[in-house]
C-alpha cells in the first residue's frame, strides 16, 4: 500500500493483519469487528478523502442503529469502534500513506460511567451459603475474597498456586472470543501478578482439588471432561444460584466490585487494593471506587481529630 488513494476496505483488510503479533487473541478478535462497521459503511472511500465530517456522520449512524437488524449500539462499542479507526490512520499517518488523522477531530460518544451494584457482607454470606454445595464452590470463594476477574480464576492451573505461601500467580486468562474459550496472557503488566490468599480460602481450594475427579495438574476449575470451564457456562451458573439464593441481582462483575468496596470501607489502602485487583494505576482504584469516599473521609475524619483532641491521647 503505497498510496493515501487506498480505498478503507484494502487499506483496513491489510492492517488489520499487520495487528496480529501484537494484540491477544480476545483484541484481535473486537479490532475485526470493529473494522467490519468501518468497512460496511466506509469501504470504498479512499483514506485520503475521509473527512471529519464523515467520521462524525459513522458515529451517529452506528449510535443509531449499526448492531443486527438495525439495533442501535451501545455507546461504548461505538466509542471502541472510534479508537480502532484513530489507530489505524495513526499508522497510516506514521507510514506516511497520510498527512494527518481526521478522527483526531471527532470526539467519541460519550459513555456512560456503569452503575455498579454491589452486596453487603450478609448477602455475599448467603450467596457463597447456597453455591458451598457446587463443584465450583472455590472459585465463588476466590471471587469474593480476591476481587479476582473471571478471567483469571478461570485461567488458574494448579501450578499457579502455592499452599504454603497461601498464594497465587496470575500468568494467564481464560475468555470467550467469538462463542469459544481462549487462554491468553493477561492483558496489562499490571493484570500479571501475585495474590496472597487468606486461610479459609486455602482451605476451599484444597477442599476442592481434593475431592476433584480430574486432572490435578491441569485447570484448577474443569468440565466434566478436564477442559476448562466455559467462562459463559459459569456466568450462567452464577446466575442459577443468585435465582436460587432470592438475593438481588447482580452481575458477576459486581463480585469484584462487592469485594472492593468492602475492602475500602475496611481500611485497604487504595495503593494495595490497585496492586491487589491488578488495574494499571491508583488514579483507576480511586474513579472506579470514588462512590467509597466520603465514608472514608469521614472515618478519617473521627480517627484523626479524636488522636489530636482526646485527652488520653
Amino acid at each position: 500500500l503505497a498510496t493515501g488513494g487506498v480505498t478503507f476496505s484494502d487499506y483496513l483488510s491489510d492492517w488489520i493483519e499487520r495487528q496480529r503479533p501484537y494484540l491477544r487473541t480476545s483484541t484481535l478478535h473486537s479490532y475485526r469487528i470493529a473494522v467490519g462497521r468501518i468497512v460496511n459503511r466506509l469501504g470504498d472511500t479512499t483514506i485520503n478523502s475521509l473527512t471529519a465530517t464523515e467520521v462524525q456522520r459513522l458515529q451517529t449512524e452506528l449510535l443509531a442503529g449499526g448492531g443486527r437488524d438495525g439495533r442501535p449500539l451501545a455507546a461504548k462499542t461505538v466509542a471502541n469502534t472510534h479508537v480502532v479507526l484513530h489507530k489505524a490512520l495513526a499508522d497510516a499517518v506514521r507510514l506516511g500513506l497520510l498527512d494527518h488523522n481526521v478522527v483526531a477531530a471527532v470526539d467519541p460518544p460519550r459513555v456512560p460511567r456503569p452503575q455498579l451494584s454491589v452486596w453487603t457482607v450478609d448477602q455475599l454470606r448467603g450467596f457463597l451459603r447456597v453455591a458451598s454445595s457446587h463443584r465450583w464452590s472455590a472459585a465463588f470463594v476466590l471471587l469474593a475474597t480476591t476481587g479476582m476477574r473471571r478471567s483469571e480464576v478461570l485461567g488458574l492451573r494448579w501450578s499457579d498456586v502455592d499452599f504454603d505461601d497461601r498464594s497465587l500467580s496470575i500468568i494467564r486468562t481464560l475468555t470467550v472470543v467469538d462463542g469459544r474459550p481462549v487462554v491468553s496472557a493477561p492483558k496489562t503488566a499490571a493484570s500479571r501478578r501475585l495474590v496472597y490468599l487468606d486461610s479459609s480460602t486455602v482451605d476451599a481450594l484444597r477442599a476442592h482439588r481434593d475431592r476433584s475427579t480430574v486432572s490435578r495438574d491441569g485447570y484448577v476449575f474443569q468440565s466434566g471432561d478436564g477442559r476448562p470451564v466455559n467462562p459463559a457456562s459459569f456466568s450462567t451458573t452464577f446466575d442459577r444460584l443468585i435465582a436460587r439464593s432470592g438475593l438481588l441481582r447482580i452481575r458477576l462483575d459486581d463480585l469484584r466490585h462487592t469485594y472492593a468496596t468492602l475492602a475500602l470501607r475496611l481500611g485497604t489502602h487504595p495503593v494495595l487494593l490497585s496492586e491487589r485487583l491488578g488495574h494499571t494505576s491508583i488514579a483507576v482504584t480511586i474513579d472506579r471506587y470514588s462512590h467509597v469516599i466520603p465514608s472514608m473521609d469521614r472515618h478519617a475524619a473521627d480517627v484523626v481529630a479524636q488522636k489530636i483532641l482526646s485527652p488520653s491521647n
